[in-house]
């Protein structure tokens, strides 16, 4: 179903472009949007299907996915360059309202090549083109600058005595891949480890969609030891292919997976359980109709727990919030909503689509989630409004 409702989408798009190309493009040339609409998607079409249909090891995926790509990033320019389209015919008809309309001999085509109506939304045309292109700079500038260090101190009445100062490093949605290389991976690693945290949580979508895109990351993240160690959770992305050589990479690497499980971390005489929960993407079976897990069962990962430590919890959706409250969390660290990546709309998250909790710090009673922005991106190698982020949390009592 969700491959029909693409092609589905895909069709209307192509129809869309035909009739705003016919409007900007010389009249002899429009036999060949057709065939060069059709070969540009072909890619994409290809790629959803061995997607849908379990190919995701296959060779053939990894030579179809760069014109894929190239097909999608279209999709979005005239996604926009569209809606533009339609907004200046709409503002050409209020205008011109009071003018007489075409007769009735004349064909909806005919009456399209009035000369004034064709200058206007070429116009417009035109004025979409420099947005995006501008729209685009700035959004590959912001992500890929600097991310920002958000620094942050939380205090607990309960925290024991042993925890207090502890300093952790989150980092989430690396989405090693494509998007994004290993010198951006390796310059990710130099900021967090400038902080000099003692712990190291990665809160899951370390790749993009493949688990061969996860050994960049490692090499990355090679040397860098902190003291208390190094966890992570997987994160939906991670479960588009088959999990199992990320889970086995992440242990050889001695980043422990915490997955529906909890690791026990003593620091002075202060017991730290640090819990991690499946992402529900483990159930889902969307790409190979496979099930590698049963999704989040805070039960099991607070199970056998001593009362008296201090539980933190790894989950990637801040939307499983109340699935970590459950296990006993404390503190919550959460990904996922990238912070919406792109808002074009000042003062409105995009990442609202996917609930509430879109980024920052969420209380509960004493009960805290952290929802990080992440350092990545997907789709769209631009983020707007949403600065890539690396957080830093230090624990207080009091």
């Amino acid at each position: 179903m969700p491959f029909l409702i693409a092609l589905i989408l895909i069709f209307l798009l192509q129809w869309f472009h035909l009739r705003l190309l016919r409007l900007e493009l010389p009249e002899e040339a429009h036999w060949v949007l057709p065939w060069g609409l059709g070969l540009l998607h072909l890619p994409l079409v290809i790629f959803a299907g061995m997607r849908v249909a379990g190919l995701g090891g296959h060779g053939a995926l990894a030579l179809v996915q760069a014109p894929a790509r190239v097909a999608f990033y279209f999709q979005a320019f005239t996604v926009m360059h569209l809606v533009i389209a339609m907004l200046a015919e709409g503002v050409w008809r209020i205008v011109h309202r009071d003018t007489p309309s075409a007769t009735d001999s004349e064909t909806e085509e005919e009456a399209a090549v009035d000369p004034g109506r064709r200058a206007f939304l070429r116009t417009a045309a035109l004025a979409s083109t420099g947005g995006a292109i501008a729209f685009g700079v700035d959004g590959a500038r912001e992500a890929y600058g600097n991310p920002e260090i958000t620094r942050r101190t939380l205090p607990f009445p309960d925290l024991p005595q042993g925890l207090d100062g502890l300093r952790i490093a989150q980092i989430t949605d690396l989405h090693a891949g494509p998007l994004v290389g290993p010198a951006t991976l390796r310059r990710w690693r130099q900021l967090t480890e400038r902080e000099q945290p003692e712990l190291l949580l990665i809160t899951g979508d370390l790749v993009d969609s493949r688990p061969e895109e996860l050994e960049p990351l490692l090499e990355a993240f090679r040397d860098f030891l902190p003291p208390l160690g190094r966890f992570a959770v997987l994160g939906n992305h991670d479960f588009f292919d088959d999990p199992r050589p990320i889970w086995r990479d992440l242990e050889r690497e001695g980043i422990r997976c915490l997955e529906n499980a909890a690791a026990l971390i003593q620091r002075n005489g202060g017991t730290l359980a640090l819990m991690g929960l499946q992402d529900p993407m483990a159930r889902n079976g969307r790409f190979r109709r496979m099930v590698f897990g049963p999704g989040p069962r805070p039960a099991e990962a607070a199970r056998d727990l001593p009362a008296d430590a201090f539980r933190i919890c790894m989950n990637h959706r801040p939307s499983e919030w109340e699935q970590a409250l459950a296990a006993g969390a404390r503190l919550t660290l959460s990904g996922h909503t990238h912070g919406g990546q792109i808002n074009p709309i000042p003062g409105f998250n995009s990442a609202r689509i996917l609930g509430p909790r879109t980024e920052g710090l969420y209380r509960e009673g004493e009960d805290l989630l952290y929802v990080s922005r992440g350092l990545g991106v997907v789709g769209l190698p631009i983020r707007i409004a949403a600065a890539p982020e690396i957080v830093i949390l230090t624990l207080k009592r009091g």
